[in-house]
Order: C-alpha cells, then structure tokens, then sequence
C-alpha cells in the first residue's frame, strides 16, 4: 500500500511538471536587474524555466558576450548594443523587442537637498555626484547629457565619481560616499513614490531614449526557454511589474 502511494505521488509530480522546463542563461542590464528578478518569479511559476541572471553594465555585458560568454538572452538599458550584437552575427536578427523605456533621476538620502530642476547641480551644497560609466553605461551617458544641458558639467567634474553600473552608483550615494548622484528612477521608486529622500525625475527631452531592449543571443537560438521569456516580457503580467518600477513602455 506504502508503495501504490509513493508510485502514485511519484506519477503526479511527474505529470505536474513540465517535461521542457529548462534554466535560462540571461544577461541584464543593471538597472532592469531587480525588476528582473520579480518577473523571474512569475515567470517560473507560469512555465517553469528558471532564470540564471548575470548583471552588469551593457558596455560589460556587451564584451562577455562578444568574448562568447553562453548567454541565452540579453536585456540591454539601451537600443544601440543589441542592434550591434545582431549586425554582429552574435545575436538573432528579427527577435529584438523593447521591453521598457528607463527614467533617470537625481536623488539623494537627504529629504531636503535635491530641488526640482536640479538646481543644486549649480551649488555648492554637496562634495560628491555619483553617475555610472558613461563608456559603459547608458545612464551614465544620459546624466552626462543632462548635465551638459544645464551648463554644469565643466564645474561639476573634479565632483563627480564613477561606479562601473547604475547598482554601483546607487550604492555610492546611498552609503554617503557622494551626497547625490543621477541613478535609475526604478532605484528609487515604489508604487509610483520615491522611497526615501529627495529627488527630481528628469525629464526625458534632457537626454537621449532610455530605450532598452532585449534580444536572443546565439546560444538561445533553439531555446524554447529563451523564446518563452521574451514573449513574456510582452504580456500584462510583465508589464505591471515594470511599471511598477517607474518604466514607460
């Protein structure tokens, strides 16, 4: 009797989990790699792939991949890398799709530092500015646009320090290691509000699109895995978890 039931359990585990369910290999931007992980959740609950997610800055995941790290999937924080990976012959041509549209904000721990429109960019009200890589890092490439905008960047430069990625650079400013810094509004936010601080959201004709997109990469061309997860990040289900981070679409 003992036995009938464990091969009887043992049957519907077997019935109850897909025979195709596989782990993902995936590389994701930095500043998309916490939303990530929630839709990863989903995700595996609906199909039953599991995601293996490296993050980093786009310009460092751009050279792993170049340099044939076995990722399955690439979720860029820009347009550009993920077009030159399939001009490449690195990744599938007719398979990329944006998957959110990034905001970026100036922010700071202090409720009262930054004001709207950044002016304390203009101040002297902070030692350190934090933004990420501009070589590497799309966000980083757009503070620098904003402070250009602003006339600012000259007087601003012996300030502001680099972290490799947008993770980095929030790390800086949230330890205190610089005052303020430009990071990703989905950093900051929760449900529509920004968590702690002071912060101003830039507006997005200071910057070049934070299109991001993703794209299947080589190793994931046969990966039903691979295909699930970027129809995926097309649904409702994906969506309203983005959003709830602060991206457009």
């Amino acid at each position: 009797m003992n036995t009938l039931h464990i091969t009887i359990a043992t049957l519907a585990l077997i019935i109850s989990t897909p025979t195709s369910a596989a782990e993902l290999k995936v590389a994701v931007a930095a500043n998309f790699a916490q939303t990530l992980k929630e839709i990863s959740t989903v995700f595996e609950k609906d199909t039953g792939h599991k995601l293996a997610i490296t993050q980093g800055s786009t310009g460092k995941l751009y050279a792993q991949i170049s340099q044939g790290a076995p990722f399955e999937v690439f979720l860029s924080a820009d347009d550009e890398t993920p077009k030159k990976l399939i001009a490449e012959g690195k990744a599938i041509n007719g398979t990329r799709i944006t998957y959110a549209i990034g905001r970026l904000a100036l922010w700071s721990p202090k409720p009262d530092l930054v004001d709207e429109g950044g002016q304390v960019l203009k101040t002297d009200k902070f030692r350190f500015l934090a933004i990420a890589n501009a070589r590497v890092a799309p966000y980083g490439r757009a503070a620098v646009q904003v402070m250009q905008k602003l006339g600012v960047l000259a007087s601003i430069e012996p300030r502001v320090v680099q972290g490799e990625s947008i993770t980095q650079t929030f790390q800086f400013v949230s330890t205190g290691n610089a005052q303020l810094g430009f990071v990703a509004l989905s950093q900051i936010i929760d449900n529509g509000k920004i968590k702690t601080g002071s912060a101003w959201i830039v507006p997005e004709n200071m910057h070049e699109p934070l299109q991001q997109d993703a794209v299947l990469l080589n190793p994931g061309k046969d990966s039903a895995a691979a295909t699930a997860l970027l129809n995926f990040l097309k649904s409702e289900k994906a969506k309203k978890i983005i959003a709830a981070h602060g991206y457009q679409f």
